[in-house]
């Protein structure tokens, strides 16, 4: 069972195997066909594509009337109906990747998790690796049965903004923004038009836990790298812009041998739509 990452070579003796289900995850903030339209071109064999904002987010408004992000989590049984749509078996093996460094792989993997299936890893190094190998690429696109994924208890954490709210006062869990530094600084208005972080949040960007290659760090670096953010990793929590690219953060931590931390789904999207909770803004 791959739980965390998996290597390209790896990967390439099992991709015809009928109890792996590989999902194409690759997306763009600023082009949201983007991730589609590369797939068409071409995708790992036997891929299938899986949309961030339609597949693994849900929706803006809840029913409560209220804005919770731009990428809230899907509901528990609508992500599990997406799953089984993809052929997912309670003991499938399933496989993340795209072309950002794991940042939307992440996601996917997350969210497995968040309903039980503990076998789920993320492409290492993404399509690159890949294609650095020479593996091939294709178009054809598979038609898979039906599975029958069922919901299981959480295997992660999650906080809710009251839960961040509460934090304020106490300090007793440390907020990490996966976000760039000009976002979590509050000098980039293109993707934030509020600009800021969560006040007491620590920076951890996510492209910090790869290597130069696109790969991810080792667990010692990634150990030592994550030790002043925080004390222990079921004290942290993890955010980003809208709950995606934090999921890496969330990975390396399992990476690392840290597990435990939890996830905001809402994020910096969520906090900063009520213009009463607090802004913290510079480094």
């Amino acid at each position: 069972m791959h739980t965390t990452l998996i290597s390209a070579t790896d990967l390439s003796q099992h991709l015809t195997d009928d109890n792996w289900v590989i999902l194409d995850c690759r997306h763009d903030l600023m082009n949201p066909n983007a991730g589609r339209d590369g797939f068409a071109i071409g995708h790992i064999q036997n891929a299938q594509f899986a949309n961030i904002d339609n597949d693994l987010s849900g929706a803006k408004v809840g029913a409560d009337g209220k804005f919770h992000g731009r990428h809230p989590l899907p509901e528990r049984a609508a992500l599990i109906e997406t799953l089984r749509g993809w052929g997912i078996n309670d003991d499938t093996q399933v496989v993340a990747y795209d072309a950002h460094g794991g940042m939307f792989a992440a996601r996917l993997w997350w969210l497995l998790r968040w309903v039980g299936h503990p076998a789920v890893a993320v492409l290492d190094g993404g399509l690159a690796a890949w294609q650095a190998q020479g593996l091939p690429m294709v178009t054809p696109v598979v038609a898979r049965a039906r599975g029958a994924i069922a919901e299981r208890a959480s295997l992660v954490p999650t906080v809710s903004v009251e839960d961040v709210v509460a934090n304020l006062a106490t300090q007793a869990r440390t907020v990490v923004d996966a976000r760039a530094a000009d976002r979590y600084r509050g000098e980039n208005e293109t993707i934030d038009p509020v600009g800021g972080h969560i006040p007491g949040a620590r920076n951890r960007f996510f492209k910090d836990n790869l290597n130069a290659d696109g790969r991810f760090k080792g667990a010692a670096q990634l150990r030592d790298e994550f030790a002043p953010l925080f004390a222990n990793a079921p004290q942290a929590i993890m955010q980003c812009g809208s709950g995606v690219t934090a999921c890496h953060n969330l990975l390396a931590l399992e990476v690392a041998g840290l597990p435990g931390a939890a996830l905001y789904p809402g994020s910096w999207s969520e906090w900063c739509a009520d213009p009463a909770r607090p802004v913290a803004t510079g480094a």
